[in-house]
């Protein structure tokens, strides 16, 4: 899998990213009521924000973008982005504290994020055994996971060429 890469800016290269946006955020409104919630509006922009940003989103920036959505305020970023990654709509990456959409919703996984410390880049792994190995350790220790974000540190393939 070749994946064009610059330096100018951070890019948030997932697999999980979804390539039609207005397609994929009507079938996140479907997925959500089906979970028994709403899309509400500013959860709608808040996806689109992630779905069109090319590197993982920082909750300020969001808000920043949130143009027309009225008196949007932190709490109510934050709010989205917790029902988002609730929904499985999207994952944190905690070392940067920045949010990236995730178009699997077919299934649920954890993430795990592979981190360039030279270009900031950062990348989802479907790491199927990691995930694996991961639940059956949780298991075997009595403790029931709901979710894990793996994040790895070091250079990405651009940066080590």
């Amino acid at each position: 899998m070749a994946n064009a890469h610059t330096h100018d800016h951070v890019h948030a290269n997932t697999p999980c990213s979804p390539q039609d946006v207005e397609t994929f955020l009507n079938d996140a409104e479907a997925l959500v009521m089906r979970q028994g919630a709403r899309m509400t509006r500013i959860r709608r922009k808040v996806l689109r924000l992630l779905l069109e940003s090319a590197e993982p989103a920082k909750a300020y920036d969001l808000l920043a973008n949130l143009d027309g959505e009225g008196s949007a305020k932190p709490p109510t970023v934050y709010r989205a982005l917790d029902f988002l990654q609730e929904s499985g709509l999207a994952h944190k990456i905690e070392s940067l504290n920045a949010y990236v959409a995730c178009g699997h919703t077919s299934h649920s996984h954890s993430a795990v994020f592979l981190i360039c410390d030279t270009c900031g880049g950062a990348e989802e792994l479907h790491a199927v055994a990691t995930n694996e190995a991961l639940q059956a350790e949780t298991i075997a220790a009595g403790f029931k996971m709901t979710r894990a974000v793996v994040e790895v540190r070091g250079s990405c393939r651009d940066c080590n060429a």
